[in-house]
Protein backbone atom coordinates (compact mmCIF):
# COMPACT_ATOMS: atom_id res chain seq x y z
CA UNK A 1 0.00 0.00 0.00
CA UNK A 2 1.75 3.12 -1.24
CA UNK A 3 0.05 5.85 0.75
CA UNK A 4 0.38 4.39 4.30
CA UNK A 5 3.89 3.06 3.65
CA UNK A 6 5.36 6.39 2.64
CA UNK A 7 4.78 8.11 5.98
CA UNK A 8 6.37 5.14 7.76
CA UNK A 9 9.44 5.31 5.54
CA UNK A 10 9.49 9.04 6.08
CA UNK A 11 9.75 8.44 9.85
CA UNK A 12 12.45 5.78 9.59
CA UNK A 13 14.52 7.12 6.64
CA UNK A 14 15.89 10.57 5.98
CA UNK A 15 13.61 12.85 3.98
CA UNK A 16 15.97 12.84 0.97
CA UNK A 17 15.21 9.20 0.14
CA UNK A 18 11.44 9.67 -0.17
CA UNK A 19 11.48 11.33 -3.64
CA UNK A 20 14.03 8.76 -4.85
CA UNK A 21 11.59 5.95 -4.06
CA UNK A 22 8.75 7.68 -5.85
CA UNK A 23 10.87 8.31 -8.90
CA UNK A 24 11.93 4.70 -8.97
CA UNK A 25 8.40 3.50 -8.84
CA UNK A 26 6.98 5.89 -11.46
CA UNK A 27 9.15 4.82 -14.47
CA UNK A 28 8.55 1.19 -13.66
CA UNK A 29 4.87 1.64 -13.96
CA UNK A 30 5.26 3.81 -17.10
CA UNK A 31 7.19 1.06 -18.90
CA UNK A 32 4.48 -1.52 -18.27
CA UNK A 33 1.97 -1.32 -21.13
CA UNK A 34 -0.73 -3.20 -19.23
CA UNK A 35 -3.27 -1.35 -17.08
CA UNK A 36 -4.12 -4.09 -14.54
CA UNK A 37 -0.95 -3.75 -12.43
CA UNK A 38 -1.70 -0.22 -11.24
CA UNK A 39 -5.36 -1.13 -10.51
CA UNK A 40 -4.64 -2.70 -7.10
CA UNK A 41 -2.87 0.50 -6.09
CA UNK A 42 -5.82 2.62 -7.16
CA UNK A 43 -8.25 1.17 -4.56
CA UNK A 44 -5.56 1.50 -1.88
CA UNK A 45 -5.37 5.19 -2.53
CA UNK A 46 -9.11 5.37 -2.12
CA UNK A 47 -9.31 9.08 -1.65
CA UNK A 48 -8.21 9.75 -5.25
CA UNK A 49 -9.88 6.85 -7.01
CA UNK A 50 -13.39 7.63 -5.79
CA UNK A 51 -13.66 10.92 -7.62
CA UNK A 52 -12.10 9.76 -10.94
CA UNK A 53 -13.61 6.40 -11.88
CA UNK A 54 -12.30 6.83 -15.54
CA UNK A 55 -10.21 4.01 -17.06
CA UNK A 56 -6.84 4.01 -15.42
CA UNK A 57 -4.05 5.29 -17.61
CA UNK A 58 -0.33 5.13 -17.10
CA UNK A 59 -0.07 8.81 -16.38
CA UNK A 60 -2.86 8.75 -13.89
CA UNK A 61 -1.29 5.83 -12.07
CA UNK A 62 1.94 7.80 -11.83
CA UNK A 63 0.05 10.71 -10.35
CA UNK A 64 -1.62 8.48 -7.79
CA UNK A 65 1.71 7.15 -6.59
CA UNK A 66 3.47 10.43 -6.80
CA UNK A 67 0.77 12.33 -4.95
CA UNK A 68 2.21 11.71 -1.47
CA UNK A 69 5.40 13.38 -2.48
CA UNK A 70 3.56 16.40 -3.74
CA UNK A 71 0.98 16.67 -0.95
CA UNK A 72 0.74 20.40 -1.40
CA UNK A 73 -1.62 20.03 -4.34
CA UNK A 74 -3.72 17.17 -2.91
CA UNK A 75 -5.52 19.02 -0.08
CA UNK A 76 -7.22 21.15 -2.72
CA UNK A 77 -9.46 18.16 -3.43
CA UNK A 78 -12.59 18.14 -1.16
CA UNK A 79 -12.82 14.33 -0.84
CA UNK A 80 -9.91 13.47 1.54
CA UNK A 81 -10.77 16.18 4.09
CA UNK A 82 -14.00 14.72 5.61
CA UNK A 83 -12.76 11.09 5.68
CA UNK A 84 -9.88 11.26 8.20
CA UNK A 85 -11.98 13.27 10.71
CA UNK A 86 -14.33 10.47 11.90
CA UNK A 87 -11.47 7.97 12.25
CA UNK A 88 -9.75 9.51 15.30
CA UNK A 89 -13.00 9.93 17.28
CA UNK A 90 -11.97 9.82 20.93
CA UNK A 91 -13.47 6.86 22.84
CA UNK A 92 -14.81 7.54 26.35
CA UNK A 93 -12.09 6.82 28.83
CA UNK A 94 -13.17 5.20 32.16
CA UNK A 95 -11.93 6.05 35.60
CA UNK A 96 -9.63 3.85 37.66
CA UNK A 97 -11.30 1.55 40.15
CA UNK A 98 -10.92 1.84 43.92
CA UNK A 99 -8.23 -0.14 45.72
CA UNK A 100 -8.71 -3.89 46.35
CA UNK A 101 -10.05 -4.69 49.81
CA UNK A 102 -9.23 -7.30 52.45
CA UNK A 103 -5.59 -7.86 51.52
CA UNK A 104 -4.17 -10.45 53.91
CA UNK A 105 -1.64 -13.28 54.20
CA UNK A 106 -3.15 -16.70 53.49
CA UNK A 107 0.01 -18.81 53.98
CA UNK A 108 3.74 -18.35 54.29
CA UNK A 109 6.91 -20.47 54.11
CA UNK A 110 10.66 -19.88 54.08
CA UNK A 111 10.69 -18.60 50.47
CA UNK A 112 7.06 -18.12 49.44
CA UNK A 113 4.02 -16.19 50.58
CA UNK A 114 0.37 -16.57 49.59
CA UNK A 115 -1.75 -13.41 49.46
CA UNK A 116 -5.46 -13.00 48.88
CA UNK A 117 -7.83 -10.03 48.53
CA UNK A 118 -11.31 -9.13 47.36
CA UNK A 119 -12.61 -7.18 44.36
CA UNK A 120 -12.66 -3.36 44.79
CA UNK A 121 -15.92 -1.81 45.96
CA UNK A 122 -16.00 0.63 43.01
CA UNK A 123 -15.14 -1.04 39.71
CA UNK A 124 -16.50 1.53 37.24
CA UNK A 125 -17.75 1.14 33.68
CA UNK A 126 -14.32 0.19 32.32
CA UNK A 127 -14.20 -3.02 34.40
CA UNK A 128 -10.97 -4.57 35.66
CA UNK A 129 -8.33 -6.01 33.34
CA UNK A 130 -6.33 -7.62 36.16
CA UNK A 131 -4.28 -7.11 39.29
CA UNK A 132 -0.64 -6.27 39.78
CA UNK A 133 1.30 -7.30 42.88
CA UNK A 134 4.48 -5.60 44.11
CA UNK A 135 6.81 -6.03 47.07
CA UNK A 136 9.73 -4.26 48.66
CA UNK A 137 11.97 -4.68 51.68
CA UNK A 138 11.09 -2.88 54.88
CA UNK A 139 12.71 0.56 54.92
CA UNK A 140 13.03 0.70 51.13
CA UNK A 141 10.90 2.57 48.59
CA UNK A 142 11.82 0.37 45.63
CA UNK A 143 8.72 -1.64 44.71
CA UNK A 144 9.43 -4.72 42.58
CA UNK A 145 6.71 -6.42 40.48
CA UNK A 146 6.09 -9.94 41.73
CA UNK A 147 5.45 -11.25 38.18
CA UNK A 148 5.16 -10.00 34.62
CA UNK A 149 1.82 -8.77 33.40
CA UNK A 150 -1.46 -8.97 35.32
CA UNK A 151 -3.46 -11.72 37.00
CA UNK A 152 -7.23 -12.00 36.93
CA UNK A 153 -7.39 -14.04 40.15
CA UNK A 154 -7.81 -12.52 43.64
CA UNK A 155 -5.04 -14.64 45.14
CA UNK A 156 -1.42 -15.16 44.28
CA UNK A 157 1.65 -17.10 45.45
CA UNK A 158 4.96 -15.21 45.30
CA UNK A 159 8.04 -17.43 45.20
CA UNK A 160 11.81 -17.08 45.60
CA UNK A 161 11.68 -14.52 48.41
CA UNK A 162 14.68 -14.04 50.72
CA UNK A 163 14.31 -16.06 53.91
CA UNK A 164 14.16 -14.00 57.12
CA UNK A 165 13.62 -10.67 55.39
CA UNK A 166 10.80 -8.35 56.39
CA UNK A 167 8.82 -7.51 53.28
CA UNK A 168 5.94 -5.20 52.43
CA UNK A 169 3.35 -6.13 49.80
CA UNK A 170 0.75 -4.17 47.88
CA UNK A 171 -1.86 -4.88 45.19
CA UNK A 172 -3.36 -2.61 42.52
CA UNK A 173 -6.30 -3.12 40.16
CA UNK A 174 -5.73 -2.12 36.52
CA UNK A 175 -8.14 -1.11 33.74
CA UNK A 176 -7.97 1.04 30.61
CA UNK A 177 -7.82 4.18 32.76
CA UNK A 178 -4.75 2.98 34.63
CA UNK A 179 -3.92 1.55 38.07
CA UNK A 180 -6.05 1.99 41.19
CA UNK A 181 -4.69 3.21 44.54
CA UNK A 182 -2.67 0.40 46.16
CA UNK A 183 -3.91 -1.88 48.94
CA UNK A 184 -0.95 -2.47 51.26
CA UNK A 185 -0.47 -4.86 54.17
CA UNK A 186 -0.62 -2.95 57.47
CA UNK A 187 2.80 -4.19 58.60
CA UNK A 188 5.85 -5.92 57.24
CA UNK A 189 5.89 -9.73 57.03
CA UNK A 190 8.92 -11.83 57.95
CA UNK A 191 9.48 -14.50 55.31
CA UNK A 192 9.72 -17.65 57.39
CA UNK A 193 7.65 -20.79 57.54
CA UNK A 194 4.82 -21.05 60.08
CA UNK A 195 5.14 -24.62 61.25
CA UNK A 196 1.77 -24.53 63.03
CA UNK A 197 -0.94 -21.95 62.49
CA UNK A 198 -2.03 -20.08 65.64
CA UNK A 199 -5.19 -21.48 67.22
CA UNK A 200 -6.92 -20.69 70.54
CA UNK A 201 -8.83 -23.38 72.46
CA UNK A 202 -11.41 -21.73 74.74
CA UNK A 203 -12.41 -24.17 77.56
CA UNK A 204 -16.07 -25.19 77.57
CA UNK A 205 -16.82 -23.54 80.94
CA UNK A 206 -15.55 -20.18 79.63
CA UNK A 207 -17.69 -20.13 76.48
CA UNK A 208 -20.47 -18.59 78.56
CA UNK A 209 -20.29 -15.65 80.94
CA UNK A 210 -18.01 -16.29 83.93
CA UNK A 211 -19.72 -14.91 87.06
CA UNK A 212 -17.67 -14.12 90.17
CA UNK A 213 -18.48 -12.32 93.40
CA UNK A 214 -16.61 -9.21 94.47
CA UNK A 215 -13.39 -10.17 96.24
CA UNK A 216 -13.05 -13.61 94.65
CA UNK A 217 -10.06 -14.71 92.57
CA UNK A 218 -10.10 -15.14 88.79
CA UNK A 219 -7.59 -17.55 87.26
CA UNK A 220 -8.11 -18.24 83.54
CA UNK A 221 -5.91 -20.75 81.70
CA UNK A 222 -6.39 -20.50 77.92
CA UNK A 223 -4.46 -23.08 75.85
CA UNK A 224 -3.32 -22.31 72.32
CA UNK A 225 -1.02 -23.63 69.61
CA UNK A 226 1.38 -22.11 67.12
CA UNK A 227 4.97 -22.52 65.88
CA UNK A 228 7.12 -20.55 66.01
CA UNK A 229 5.96 -19.18 69.36
CA UNK A 230 3.18 -16.68 68.65
CA UNK A 231 2.84 -13.20 70.04
CA UNK A 232 0.15 -13.15 72.78
CA UNK A 233 -1.93 -10.04 73.52
CA UNK A 234 -4.78 -9.51 76.02
CA UNK A 235 -7.28 -6.63 75.81
CA UNK A 236 -10.32 -5.68 77.86
CA UNK A 237 -13.20 -4.04 75.97
CA UNK A 238 -10.73 -3.23 73.19
CA UNK A 239 -8.20 -1.52 75.50
CA UNK A 240 -4.92 -2.78 77.03
CA UNK A 241 -5.08 -4.40 80.47
CA UNK A 242 -4.12 -2.58 83.65
CA UNK A 243 -0.99 -4.41 84.93
CA UNK A 244 -1.71 -3.23 88.48
CA UNK A 245 -5.04 -5.07 88.55
CA UNK A 246 -4.55 -7.99 86.10
CA UNK A 247 -1.54 -10.30 85.78
CA UNK A 248 -0.78 -12.25 82.61
CA UNK A 249 1.70 -15.11 82.23
CA UNK A 250 2.40 -16.73 78.86
CA UNK A 251 4.08 -19.99 77.90
CA UNK A 252 4.55 -21.83 74.62
CA UNK A 253 1.18 -23.58 74.92
CA UNK A 254 -1.10 -21.42 77.10
CA UNK A 255 -1.81 -18.00 78.59
CA UNK A 256 -2.89 -17.37 82.19
CA UNK A 257 -4.95 -14.34 83.22
CA UNK A 258 -4.99 -13.80 87.01
CA UNK A 259 -6.94 -11.33 89.16
CA UNK A 260 -6.18 -11.74 92.84
CA UNK A 261 -9.12 -9.76 94.24
CA UNK A 262 -11.91 -8.88 91.85
CA UNK A 263 -13.82 -5.63 91.79
CA UNK A 264 -16.93 -4.51 89.93
CA UNK A 265 -14.81 -2.62 87.41
CA UNK A 266 -13.16 -5.90 86.35
CA UNK A 267 -16.35 -6.90 84.51
CA UNK A 268 -16.12 -6.83 80.73
CA UNK A 269 -15.11 -8.64 77.56
CA UNK A 270 -11.55 -9.98 77.64
CA UNK A 271 -10.05 -10.81 74.25
CA UNK A 272 -6.99 -12.98 73.67
CA UNK A 273 -5.05 -12.64 70.42
CA UNK A 274 -2.24 -14.97 69.30
CA UNK A 275 -0.35 -13.85 66.21
CA UNK A 276 2.47 -15.17 64.04
CA UNK A 277 3.38 -12.49 61.54
CA UNK A 278 0.09 -11.58 59.81
CA UNK A 279 -1.67 -14.85 60.74
CA UNK A 280 -3.71 -14.58 63.94
CA UNK A 281 -6.53 -16.10 65.98
CA UNK A 282 -8.78 -14.49 68.61
CA UNK A 283 -10.82 -15.75 71.54
CA UNK A 284 -13.23 -13.97 73.92
CA UNK A 285 -14.08 -14.51 77.59
CA UNK A 286 -16.83 -12.49 79.30
CA UNK A 287 -16.38 -11.88 83.04
CA UNK A 288 -19.19 -10.55 85.24
CA UNK A 289 -18.37 -9.45 88.80
CA UNK A 290 -21.49 -9.31 90.98
CA UNK A 291 -22.13 -7.76 94.38
CA UNK A 292 -24.92 -7.28 96.90
CA UNK A 293 -27.68 -4.93 95.70
CA UNK A 294 -28.53 -1.57 97.18
CA UNK A 295 -31.60 -0.88 99.28
CA UNK A 296 -35.02 -0.37 97.62
CA UNK A 297 -36.29 3.19 97.42
CA UNK A 298 -39.29 5.20 98.56
CA UNK A 299 -41.23 2.63 100.60
CA UNK A 300 -44.63 4.08 101.51
CA UNK A 301 -48.00 3.01 102.94
CA UNK A 302 -50.58 3.37 100.18
CA UNK A 303 -53.77 2.31 101.98
CA UNK A 304 -55.05 0.90 105.28
CA UNK A 305 -58.37 -0.95 105.60
CA UNK A 306 -59.57 -3.45 108.17
CA UNK A 307 -56.61 -5.60 109.20
CA UNK A 308 -54.70 -4.95 105.94
CA UNK A 309 -52.05 -2.50 104.76
CA UNK A 310 -51.01 -1.87 101.12
CA UNK A 311 -47.31 -1.06 100.53
CA UNK A 312 -45.44 0.21 97.48
CA UNK A 313 -41.74 0.87 96.70
CA UNK A 314 -39.24 1.29 93.86
CA UNK A 315 -36.33 -0.96 92.79
CA UNK A 316 -32.82 -0.10 94.05
CA UNK A 317 -30.53 2.11 91.99
CA UNK A 318 -27.68 -0.41 92.32
CA UNK A 319 -28.69 -3.97 91.42
CA UNK A 320 -25.23 -5.41 92.17
CA UNK A 321 -24.44 -5.92 88.45
CA UNK A 322 -27.08 -8.70 88.16
CA UNK A 323 -30.85 -9.05 88.11
CA UNK A 324 -33.02 -8.48 91.20
CA UNK A 325 -34.78 -11.80 91.86
CA UNK A 326 -37.09 -10.68 94.66
CA UNK A 327 -37.77 -8.67 97.81
CA UNK A 328 -38.15 -9.52 101.50
CA UNK A 329 -40.88 -7.56 103.35
CA UNK A 330 -40.92 -7.35 107.14
CA UNK A 331 -43.27 -5.77 109.70
CA UNK A 332 -42.81 -4.61 113.32
CA UNK A 333 -45.11 -3.40 116.07
CA UNK A 334 -43.97 0.02 117.27
CA UNK A 335 -44.34 -1.12 120.89
CA UNK A 336 -41.81 -3.97 120.66
CA UNK A 337 -39.98 -3.19 117.35
CA UNK A 338 -39.46 -6.89 116.75
CA UNK A 339 -39.27 -7.62 113.03
CA UNK A 340 -41.21 -10.48 111.44
CA UNK A 341 -40.97 -11.56 107.80
CA UNK A 342 -44.19 -11.23 105.84
CA UNK A 343 -43.03 -12.14 102.27
CA UNK A 344 -39.81 -13.71 100.95
CA UNK A 345 -38.54 -13.56 97.35
CA UNK A 346 -41.55 -11.44 96.47
CA UNK A 347 -41.09 -10.34 92.85
CA UNK A 348 -43.42 -7.34 92.60
CA UNK A 349 -42.81 -3.81 93.90
CA UNK A 350 -46.13 -3.65 95.77
CA UNK A 351 -47.82 -5.96 98.25
CA UNK A 352 -50.59 -6.28 100.85
CA UNK A 353 -49.76 -7.15 104.47
CA UNK A 354 -52.73 -8.91 106.11
CA UNK A 355 -53.71 -10.36 109.50
CA UNK A 356 -52.59 -7.33 111.49
CA UNK A 357 -53.71 -6.94 115.11
CA UNK A 358 -56.45 -4.44 115.90
CA UNK A 359 -55.25 -1.47 117.98
CA UNK A 360 -51.56 -1.82 117.08
CA UNK A 361 -49.38 0.53 115.02
CA UNK A 362 -46.99 -1.02 112.51
CA UNK A 363 -43.90 0.02 110.56
CA UNK A 364 -42.44 -1.84 107.56
CA UNK A 365 -39.11 -2.38 105.78
CA UNK A 366 -38.04 -4.02 102.50
CA UNK A 367 -34.77 -5.74 101.45
CA UNK A 368 -33.71 -6.33 97.82
CA UNK A 369 -32.43 -9.79 96.82
CA UNK A 370 -30.16 -10.88 93.96
CA UNK A 371 -28.04 -13.97 93.28
CA UNK A 372 -25.47 -12.83 95.86
CA UNK A 373 -27.91 -12.19 98.70
CA UNK A 374 -29.98 -9.56 100.51
CA UNK A 375 -29.09 -5.90 100.40
CA UNK A 376 -27.03 -4.82 103.45
CA UNK A 377 -29.47 -2.03 104.30
CA UNK A 378 -33.29 -2.09 104.10
CA UNK A 379 -35.65 0.65 103.08
CA UNK A 380 -37.86 1.76 105.99
CA UNK A 381 -41.37 3.13 105.56
CA UNK A 382 -41.65 6.82 106.38
CA UNK A 383 -45.23 6.46 107.69
CA UNK A 384 -46.73 3.95 110.13
CA UNK A 385 -50.06 2.15 109.81
CA UNK A 386 -52.53 2.14 112.73
CA UNK A 387 -55.18 -0.60 112.87
CA UNK A 388 -58.25 0.98 114.45
CA UNK A 389 -60.31 -0.82 117.13
CA UNK A 390 -63.75 0.52 116.43
CA UNK A 391 -65.82 1.17 113.38
CA UNK A 392 -65.43 -2.34 112.07
CA UNK A 393 -68.91 -3.46 111.07
CA UNK A 394 -69.15 -5.90 108.24
CA UNK A 395 -72.04 -5.28 105.92
CA UNK A 396 -72.54 -8.19 103.59
CA UNK A 397 -73.27 -7.06 100.06
CA UNK A 398 -76.70 -7.63 98.61
CA UNK A 399 -76.60 -9.81 95.55
CA UNK A 400 -79.53 -10.47 93.29
CA UNK A 401 -80.18 -14.14 93.11
CA UNK A 402 -79.61 -15.60 89.72
CA UNK A 403 -82.45 -17.45 88.08
CA UNK A 404 -81.09 -20.87 87.19
CA UNK A 405 -84.42 -22.26 85.95
CA UNK A 406 -84.31 -23.86 82.51
CA UNK A 407 -86.98 -25.55 80.41
CA UNK A 408 -86.41 -29.30 79.72
CA UNK A 409 -84.44 -30.11 76.62
CA UNK A 410 -83.41 -33.50 75.31
CA UNK A 411 -79.71 -33.49 74.59
CA UNK A 412 -79.72 -37.06 73.18
CA UNK A 413 -82.85 -38.29 71.34
CA UNK A 414 -84.40 -41.77 71.21
CA UNK A 415 -83.20 -43.95 68.33
CA UNK A 416 -85.39 -46.28 66.23
CA UNK A 417 -84.64 -49.92 67.09
CA UNK A 418 -85.38 -53.42 65.84
CA UNK A 419 -85.15 -56.15 68.53
CA UNK A 420 -85.69 -59.91 68.74
CA UNK A 421 -88.73 -61.21 70.58
CA UNK A 422 -88.03 -62.80 73.95
CA UNK A 423 -84.91 -60.75 74.78
CA UNK A 424 -85.07 -57.68 77.02
CA UNK A 425 -84.75 -54.39 75.10
CA UNK A 426 -83.90 -50.86 76.29
CA UNK A 427 -84.53 -47.36 74.92
CA UNK A 428 -82.28 -44.51 76.16
CA UNK A 429 -82.16 -40.72 75.90
CA UNK A 430 -80.81 -37.80 77.94
CA UNK A 431 -82.47 -34.61 79.14
CA UNK A 432 -81.54 -31.49 81.06
CA UNK A 433 -83.61 -28.88 82.85
CA UNK A 434 -83.94 -26.92 86.09
CA UNK A 435 -85.73 -27.72 88.29
CA UNK A 436 -85.50 -31.45 87.62
CA UNK A 437 -88.22 -32.31 85.10
CA UNK A 438 -90.89 -35.01 85.60
CA UNK A 439 -90.47 -37.89 83.12
CA UNK A 440 -93.36 -39.80 81.54
CA UNK A 441 -93.09 -42.66 79.00
CA UNK A 442 -95.75 -43.39 76.35
CA UNK A 443 -96.43 -46.23 73.91
CA UNK A 444 -98.59 -45.27 70.99
CA UNK A 445 -99.52 -42.17 73.05
CA UNK A 446 -100.65 -44.36 75.96
CA UNK A 447 -99.10 -43.83 79.39
CA UNK A 448 -97.13 -46.94 80.39
CA UNK A 449 -95.68 -45.65 83.66
CA UNK A 450 -97.67 -48.10 85.83
CA UNK A 451 -97.36 -51.22 83.68
CA UNK A 452 -95.29 -54.06 85.12
CA UNK A 453 -93.81 -55.04 81.75
CA UNK A 454 -91.77 -51.81 81.69
CA UNK A 455 -89.12 -50.43 84.04
CA UNK A 456 -87.98 -46.76 83.97
CA UNK A 457 -84.58 -45.53 85.15
CA UNK A 458 -83.19 -41.97 85.55
CA UNK A 459 -79.57 -41.32 86.49
CA UNK A 460 -77.94 -37.86 86.15
CA UNK A 461 -80.20 -36.93 83.28
CA UNK A 462 -79.90 -40.25 81.39
CA UNK A 463 -83.35 -41.83 80.94
CA UNK A 464 -83.76 -45.57 80.19
CA UNK A 465 -86.89 -47.61 79.44
CA UNK A 466 -86.49 -51.40 79.79
CA UNK A 467 -88.99 -53.68 78.02
CA UNK A 468 -89.01 -57.18 79.48
CA UNK A 469 -89.10 -60.02 76.92
CA UNK A 470 -90.91 -58.09 74.23
CA UNK A 471 -93.26 -59.78 71.77
CA UNK A 472 -94.46 -58.51 68.39
CA UNK A 473 -97.37 -56.87 70.18
CA UNK A 474 -94.92 -54.59 72.03
CA UNK A 475 -93.78 -52.91 68.79
CA UNK A 476 -94.92 -49.36 68.11
CA UNK A 477 -94.06 -45.69 68.69
CA UNK A 478 -92.54 -44.94 72.09
CA UNK A 479 -92.37 -41.35 73.40
CA UNK A 480 -90.60 -39.75 76.38
CA UNK A 481 -91.95 -36.50 77.80
CA UNK A 482 -90.12 -34.17 80.24
CA UNK A 483 -92.08 -31.43 82.07
CA UNK A 484 -91.13 -28.75 84.66
CA UNK A 485 -92.32 -25.25 85.59
CA UNK A 486 -90.36 -23.66 82.74
CA UNK A 487 -91.72 -25.83 79.94
CA UNK A 488 -91.69 -29.29 78.42
CA UNK A 489 -90.03 -31.33 75.66
CA UNK A 490 -90.74 -34.66 74.00
CA UNK A 491 -88.78 -37.20 71.98
CA UNK A 492 -89.99 -40.41 70.29
CA UNK A 493 -88.82 -43.43 68.30
CA UNK A 494 -90.16 -46.59 66.61
CA UNK A 495 -89.61 -50.09 68.03
CA UNK A 496 -89.90 -53.20 65.84
CA UNK A 497 -90.02 -56.65 67.45
CA UNK A 498 -89.03 -59.58 65.20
Amino acid sequence: MTKPMLPKTAEKKPPEEAPIDTVAEAPAEAKEPEAPPPEPTAPEASTEAVEEPAPPADGEAVVAEGSPAGEEGVPSEPAPAPEPEPEPEPEPVGTPSSEPIGLCVDDISDTTISLKWRTPEKVGSAGIDGYGVEYCKEGSDEWIPAFEGLTERTSVIIRDLPTGEKMLFRVRAYNVAGPSPPATLPQAVTIREIMQRPKIWIPRNLRQTLIKKVGETVNLVIPFQGKPRPKVTWTKNGEPLDPKQVSVRNSDTDSILFIRKTDRKDSGLYELQVQIENVEDRGNVTIQIVDLPGAPQNLKVVDVWGFNVALEWKPPKDNGNCDIIGYTIQKADKKTMEWYTVHEQYRRTNCVVSDLIMGNEYVFRVFALNMVGLSPEPCLSKDSAYIQKTGIAYKPPNYKEHDFSEAPKFTHPLVNRSVIAGYNATLSCSVRGSPKPKITWYKNKMDISNEAKYRMFSKQGVLTLEIRKPCPFDGGVYMCKAVNDSGEDIVECKLEVR
